[in-house]
């Protein structure tokens, strides 16, 4: 019996060598979506013999700037990606691909709607995303907050991340649009 050694950055749940090896296959760009408890990093990443090299990138924290609140959530994800095809469009890509990494794609994810940003900024994504309209825009969670409104001490265990009294997390979705709004008009 012989014992295989697994290569160290498979033991240590960072790379799954056989997706990332049919991906370089195509040649093709990658729109790499990562997502972490604070928040949601995109980047368009082309392979190199000697590394990969990131084009472009987006950080969720980005969208301070333009009044949103950036969580890991739906939305957020959205508006990153949405953000990272207007920072693509001066590079003149072809289609990209979707590298989700040791992610388990489900439905409705937030690695998806990110995609689905992507695509709705102009970037020409290889893959067929459907991700429902009202979760993109967060009226699940707006609907949530309006729900618990009455129970304070739960409301304030939920949101107080989102800060007291400057972002209302019951027009979430009404501050989508305009976020939205000023990403496409850039």
């Amino acid at each position: 019996m012989r014992y295989r050694m697994v290569k160290k950055r498979r033991r240590q749940a960072l790379t799954d060598y056989r997706k990332r090896v049919a991906l370089l296959m195509g040649s093709m760009p990658r729109i790499v979506i990562r997502k972490s408890n604070r928040g949601v990093t995109a980047q368009i990443v082309a392979f190199q013999p000697n590394g990969d090299r990131v084009l472009t990138g987006v950080t969720s924290s980005e969208l301070k700037k333009l009044n949103w609140m950036p969580r890991s959530n739906t939305p957020t994800a959205y508006l990153t990606g949405l953000a990272l095809a207007k920072k693509a469009k001066k590079l003149n890509l072809g289609e990209v691909v979707v590298d989700t990494g040791l992610y388990k794609p489900g439905k409705s994810s937030i690695l998806f709607a990110a995609v689905r940003g992507a695509a709705d900024g102009g970037l020409k994504v290889l893959n067929d995303i459907k991700v429902d309209e009202k979760r993109i825009r967060g009226e699940h969670i707006s609907g949530y907050a309006k729900l618990i409104k009455q129970n304070a001490e739960k409301y304030n265990k939920q949101f107080s991340g989102y800060g007291s009294g400057k972002f209302v997390v019951e027009r979430l979705d009404s501050a989508f649009d305009e976020v939205k709004k000023k990403i496409m008009s850039e």
